[in-house]
């Protein structure tokens, strides 16, 4: 079982950064994949990144490549999301995700552990 508390949310301007973080607890935390998605109103939930359990594989998507960066930190339990050049268009509530696959997916349906999500607004 793993649980996954979100923080570092707020309001930026277009062109701020943000740095979310995603703290994990559970034994089997490390050799878990982890993920971020997000989700804007009236819209299904999207892919955002994704690391796999050793940190040494991960992806994005097209929106957000060049601009957002996922790493984890296995001594803290966390997996962090470094967010910059932030656009309005991100907005939105960002849910961490963990999953037991070796290689991290890009659908939400490969994931079994969510948190509670924290929001994300950018002002233009």
């Amino acid at each position: 079982q793993v649980q996954l508390i979100e923080s570092g949310g707020g309001l930026v301007q277009a062109g701020g950064s943000l740095r979310l973080s995603c703290a994990a607890s559970g034994r089997t935390y490390r050799s878990y994949s982890m993920a971020w998605f997000r989700q804007a109103p009236g819209k299904g939930r999207d892919f955002v990144a994704s690391i796999s359990w050793n940190g040494g594989d991960t992806y994005y998507a097209d929106s957000v490549k060049g601009r957002f960066s996922i790493s984890r930190d296995g001594a803290k339990n966390t997996v962090d999301l470094q967010m910059n050049s932030l656009k309005a268009e991100d907005t939105a509530v960002y849910y961490c995700a963990a999953d037991s696959s070796l290689r991290p997916g890009v659908r939400d349906y490969q994931y079994n552990y969510w948190g509670q999500g924290t929001q994300v607004t950018v002002s233009s």
